[in-house]
């Protein structure tokens, strides 16, 4: 996988920074609206244009209510959902396609989620112990993204194909957002 060398200082800086206790509210684990603009400067095509190749990825419905997860949950899933984002983003399709620079940015914030969470989540939580149900959804949030995978691949990775995704994607950082929202207040 060909990550750029700023995402690679980014990583290993971060990586030994030491742990701070943070506030486990789950902030860090809602889509900032750096990540957002980030994804809407990162258009290379025209949504209009890609109409044709639009598809419904399914997203899991257990994010859609997210009234039946509890706080350590949402914190897992979430964790999963950055996870796999970052994952997606970090292909080497992906390097051909976006803005290095942007996409540089994009990744390096998403992993300062995903670190923020994992040390906010052994701080607060024994790992071993999630409730029950939570690894559905985790698996639910996995066959979420393997069908964008296989959708990319389906489509060779075409300009129009990642434009889909990256609208997708920015739909699924609003509807965590929104279930992350819900254990803030």
């Amino acid at each position: 996988m060909a990550i750029s060398v700023s995402v690679l200082l980014a990583l290993v800086v971060l990586g030994s920074s030491p742990a701070r206790s943070l506030d486990c509210d789950l902030r860090l684990s809602h889509s900032s609206p750096e990540t957002f603009t980030l994804l809407s400067q990162m258009e290379r095509a025209s949504i209009l244009s890609c109409l044709k190749d639009r598809t419904d990825f399914s997203f899991p419905q257990i994010l859609v209510d997210g009234n039946q997860l509890e706080e350590t949950q949402v914190t897992a899933v979430v964790h999963e959902v950055l996870q796999q984002i970052f994952n997606l983003f970090s292909k080497d399709e992906s390097f051909v396609t976006w803005n290095e620079t942007l996409l540089d940015k994009f990744l390096v914030g998403l992993y300062q989620q995903l670190h923020g969470l994992e040390t906010c989540w052994r701080e607060e939580k024994n790992m071993e112990h999630l409730p029950l149900g939570n690894e559905n959804s985790r698996l639910a949030v996995k066959r979420y993204f393997q069908t964008i995978s296989f959708y990319l691949k389906e489509k060779e990775y075409s300009r129009c194909a990642w434009e889909v995704v990256r609208v997708e994607i920015r739909r699924c950082l609003f509807l965590v957002n929104k279930v992350t929202e819900r254990f803030r207040r």
